[in-house]
């Protein structure tokens, strides 16, 4: 799912459609280079190679993600500073392939349109797309780098008190666009009233705080760093999983077909066994055994 994207802030600079140059800080956690790819130790290892990959730009890893792009997935706004989880799990994996910072630019891409049908004007997308069997039939993912729950975010003026996701059918709940955030809505909890859809974020925001809406739906960890950071007064009601018990899963996004699948399910493979992720995860997610679970 990528989830409701909330900032501080009602309007973000845009991020630049391309962004080729990234900060010489190399401070953030990265993948170890004993763990990149050997490019002479199999036939598996030389198609992976930076010469060898199927690149939309010779020489250069082409990244989407959208804009404006929100903690803690990205840190102000700028994906090039490899900060935040996903900025740093984006850096990681442009490690594992081979490509320093410097060779690595930015597009812009709205996350409806990263996996609509068609070519791609980047090599792939990190924005939490959630992997699904509807989105996989017109694109590609990698394995996934991240397992996350949903979560429901109200004011706390509301006194809103769920014990289970039953409790939460009688309320009128909202979510952005195209997400897995809205399908829960729809297919998991199942209210009585239509949920309300938004087409951005900063609307979202205002219709919680105006009490247009009950309570959204989003991840969890966006959730932890909406009701800290952006929205006074608001609270994580709970937390919730598929009904198959599944954790919903973000992957990296290809064009279908993308000959860089192998390679990247290997990055992200090796960036989950040698700790990696673990360590993005712990240093750029928030972390609690708080949140009620609803069942």
């Amino acid at each position: 799912m990528r989830p409701m994207k909330l900032t501080a802030v009602l309007a973000a600079p845009l991020l630049l459609l391309t962004l080729g140059c990234a900060p010489k800080d190399q401070g953030n956690v990265t993948a170890k280079s004993s763990d990149r790819p050997s490019r002479q130790a199999s036939g598996q290892a030389d198609a992976c190679a930076p010469g060898n990959l199927p690149l939309t730009t010779s020489g250069k890893l082409t990244i989407g993600t959208d804009s404006p792009a929100y903690d803690p997935w990205f840190r102000h706004n700028n994906p090039s500073n490899g900060e935040g989880y996903e900025g740093a799990v984006a850096y990681a994996v442009a490690q594992q392939l081979g490509f320093n910072k410097s060779q690595v630019s930015w597009v812009r891409v709205p996350f409806n349109n990263s996996y609509a049908p068609g070519p791609k004007r980047f090599d792939f997308d990190i924005n939490q797309i959630s992997i699904t069997p509807a989105r996989e039939k017109v694109v590609d993912f990698s394995k996934g780098y991240y397992s996350a729950s949903q979560a429901v975010i109200a004011m706390k003026k509301e006194h809103l008190r769920p014990g289970s996701m039953a409790d939460l059918k009688s309320l009128k709940l909202g979510a952005q666009t195209g997400t897995t955030s809205l399908t829960a809505i729809r297919d998991v909890i199942k209210p009585s009233q239509s949920p309300l859809v938004f087409t951005n974020t900063n609307v979202a925001k205002q219709a919680l705080m105006n009490g247009q809406v009950d309570a959204v739906v989003t991840d969890l960890p966006t959730a932890f760093y909406i009701t800290a950071a952006e929205i006074p007064g608001s609270e994580i009601l709970g937390q919730f999983q598929p009904v198959t018990g599944q954790h919903e899963e973000f992957g990296l996004l290809m064009q279908k077909g993308s000959g860089l699948k192998p390679c990247l399910d290997k990055a992200v493979t090796t960036l989950k066994d040698n700790g990696t992720l673990a360590d993005l995860e712990q240093r750029w997610l928030s972390q609690t055994v708080n949140v009620p679970v609803l069942k």
